[in-house]
């Protein structure tokens, strides 16, 4: 039923993954998320969609290979069928035009930013996308983001492209150059969500973080995805999966998030031993 499209490694352990999925491609709405199960035993994972085409009746998103059920993921082809594919999940932001909007991105968020950078774009509103890799040869969708950015600033950590940090230098960059940000979205590493929340928090900039940690029925009542902004319990698939980054208790989504790690890691041991699970 959702057969796989097409499959690219885009840059090393990066797959854009194109499926049939047509009744989430015409809901779908910048922002907002699927869950897949590879098969029927494989764990349910979020990925927060990148693309969509209504008339085709696909949707695409990035996966990188963490784990054992990313690893099954990324080992079907072209023409293989996905067990289950739910979405779109997760409140879509308001696009409209607010002045200037920062999409920033890392690892999987570079692609995650495109709806976004497009949306806002096409609403009137000045659009920064900043987008992080260790090296220049990680980042990717370059084409497509200077496309639906009016500016694209790269990062990378060795310097290679760009300027030589990550998404938090370049915004602090901006900010301290009095350029006029009124709000950021971030999809990325927990990390990178982090120090992008400590670099506009002293501006006040209104920073948005796509939240992922654990999701299972992504209907608000496994509870497994559960965070604390602003002093308040939140479940991530049914009120996010945007937040106010400067709200986030931070040390315990980092916690929750590494609750199965131990597991994680015996599973991808068995599944080298041959293992079934």
């Amino acid at each position: 039923m959702y057969s796989i499209v097409e499959k690219t490694e885009t840059v090393p352990n990066t797959n854009l993954v194109k499926v049939r999925a047509p009744a989430i491609a015409d809901k779908a709405r910048p922002g907002q998320f699927i869950v897949i199960m590879v098969d029927e035993r494989s764990e349910r994972i979020p990925y927060t969609l990148s693309d969509w085409d209504k008339e085709e009746g696909t949707i695409t998103f990035v996966v990188n290979e963490v784990g054992r059920s990313t690893g099954k993921l990324v080992g079907r082809k072209k023409g293989d069928e996905l067990y289950s594919v739910v979405g779109p999940l997760g409140i879509a932001p308001e696009i409209s035009n607010v002045g200037t909007v920062a999409c920033v991105g890392g690892c999987f968020g570079i692609a995650a930013i495109l709806p976004l950078a497009r949306a806002f774009k096409e609403a009137g509103a000045k659009v920064i996308s900043i987008v992080e890799a260790r090296a220049g040869y990680l980042i990717y969708l370059e084409k497509e983001l200077r496309k639906a950015s009016d500016e694209l600033i790269i990062a990378t950590g060795d310097g290679s492209r760009g300027i030589k940090g990550f998404v938090p230098d370049a915004l602090k960059d901006l900010i301290d150059n009095k350029t006029k940000i009124n709000k950021v979205f971030a999809i990325g590493c927990t990390f990178m969500l982090k120090l992008t929340c400590d670099a506009t928090r002293a501006a006040k900039i209104d920073t948005q973080v796509d939240l992922c940690p654990i999701i299972v029925d992504a209907t608000g009542m496994c509870g497994c995805c559960r965070i604390e902004v602003g002093g308040e319990t939140k479940f991530a698939c049914v009120d996010g999966p945007f937040f106010d980054g400067h709200k986030v208790d931070w040390d315990v989504l980092g916690f929750r998030k590494a609750a199965y790690v131990a597991q994680e890691r015996d599973s991808v041991q068995s599944s080298k031993m041959g293992v079934k699970q």
